[in-house]
């Protein structure tokens, strides 16, 4: 769609109210109903569908009924919001000619209130040239729903970003002067696209320079990902200038090595085909290895080491995970410590000698209830119904009582208890069913399916016959 800002003259303060009220309902709606757009725009004598009407002329809003009567901004209404709003902060005064079209973007010029003209990119993600968008772009990252503006808003908000970060260490990028929804304003590059040039003084030295910033991307941790030249400038002094920058990745992307791969095919493939440059290819040696013959053979992204930055943890690039943000606070802060051999072993060893203990406890309670047993038969008789119960619940419990009995067997009978100290046979028990309990593992022996029908009736009284058989 067409840029025409003498619109912008025609547009009141009303307008401009009932586009920012289409734009926040567009927040959780496709299709922004009629009758929100009246309550978030609050103008008073139904002004707002009178308005409405006003923007359908220009085209800065479609009208859809399918479902429900309802609206949605166009681009052309976004590009208003955003020229609206950089306006009102004096970043510029005037909109002049297009400068170029992409799949992606449209670049016109702007001018200061002092005469300085800058450029004006304003991306315009879904064309029909361009869709495959949620494949090739990561603006979505985790978000499963979006629209085209959305996304434009993403791409400018990272590109302008990537831009200020090159800007900041040195690298040859427009200067980045603000950003608003889906606009990016930047310093106007004295050149020409690198497409357009059919003849250079010094192609050498050209192309060392345009490789050099790919290994100095790569050495502060980003791949340009679209690094050809459609997307490098050069002015009259042969002087570089790299631009577009939303499709940035980082180094450590899953595939960060074909990405540079493919910046590297790329200008090598036009300075031989525009140029006649000849480079010699690598050859690969005896073990396989990768032998350059002289300096105009490929580069290999694995030599290239990550020592200038890391700017793509600063920018969050795409690729850097969570994992590698940790990896480099390490390597900050100092060397990674080892977890020492010597520690693990000697929290085995505590572990393998509270183990022992226990097992010693543990026989000496059997012993000792052994002993009290023995000396007391009925006793003896009343544990026989636990004990025949827990051997029926556990097979650990079976060989605890038959260990008991071979060790009772070895005891001497010379202490003497008292048949009626209930006391030290409720100590027993308890410390006997501990035993248990620490040799099942914790586990709870589970009760019977049918004992919360325990309530009176005929199946109460079946148990109370199947409990009573099982006492005798």
């Amino acid at each position: 769609m067409k840029l025409d800002v003498d619109v912008l003259r025609y547009l009141s303060k009303d307008d401009f109210r009932v586009l920012t009220a289409v734009e926040m309902g567009m927040r959780n709606h496709e299709i922004v109903p009629s009758e929100l757009v009246h309550r978030i725009a609050s103008l008073k004598h139904g002004g707002t569908y009178k308005v409405l009407k006003n923007l359908l002329r220009y085209k800065l809003l479609h009208h859809d009924s399918s479902k429900y009567d309802g609206f949605r901004l166009t681009y052309l209404g976004y590009d208003f919001l955003a020229i609206k709003t950089l306006v009102n902060r004096g970043v510029f005064t005037a909109v002049g000619r297009q400068l170029g079209v992409g799949k992606e973007s449209d670049i016109f010029e702007v001018a200061r209130e002092d005469g300085t003209i800058l450029a004006m990119k304003l991306h315009r993600l879904g064309r029909t040239s361009f869709r495959a968008v949620k494949s090739k772009r990561d603006y979505l990252r985790h978000r499963n729903s979006y629209n085209w503006l959305y996304l434009s808003r993403l791409a400018a908000l990272k590109e302008f970003a990537f831009m200020k970060a090159l800007e900041d260490h040195g690298f040859p990028v427009p200067n980045a002067v603000d950003c608003n929804r889906h606009c990016v304003i930047m310093s106007l590059v004295q050149g020409y696209p690198l497409v357009q040039v059919n003849q250079l003084q010094n192609p050498d030295s050209v192309f060392e320079t345009i490789i050099g910033l790919v290994v100095r991307l790569a050495e502060h941790g980003l791949i340009h990902c679209d690094f050809n030249e459609f997307n490098i400038m050069i002015d009259d002094d042969e002087k570089v200038t790299m631009i577009d920058f939303p499709q940035m990745v980082s180094v450590s992307h899953q595939n960060a090595q074909m990405y540079f791969d493919r910046d590297v095919e790329c200008i090598f493939k036009f300075f031989r085909k525009r140029f006649h440059l000849n480079f010699q290819e690598t050859t690969d040696g005896d073990d396989g290895s990768d032998i350059g013959t002289d300096e105009g053979s490929r580069l290999s992204f694995a030599s290239i080491s990550k020592t200038a930055g890391f700017l793509d943890k600063e920018l969050a690039a795409s690729g850097f995970t969570r994992k590698d943000q940790d990896v480099i606070q390490k390597f900050i802060g100092g060397s990674i410590e080892e977890s020492g051999s010597d520690d693990e072993g000697s929290d085995g060893g505590n572990e393998s000698e509270t183990n022992e203990t226990n097992v010693v406890g543990l026989d000496s309670l059997h012993l000792a209830e052994q002993d009290v047993i023995h000396k007391n038969p009925d006793l003896n008789s009343k544990k026989e119904g636990v004990s025949e119960e827990n051997q029926q619940n556990s097979e650990a419990g079976q060989g605890c009582e038959h260990d008991r009995h071979n060790a009772s067997d070895k005891e001497d009978d010379n202490e003497t208890v008292n048949e009626n100290d209930a006391e030290l046979m409720k100590r027993i028990e308890k410390q006997r069913r501990r035993a248990v309990a620490a040799v099942r593992g914790g586990r709870k022996s589970l009760a019977s399916r049918n004992s919360y029908k325990d309530k009176g009736g005929k199946s109460s009284n079946n148990s109370k016959i199947q409990k009573q058989l099982s006492n005798w």
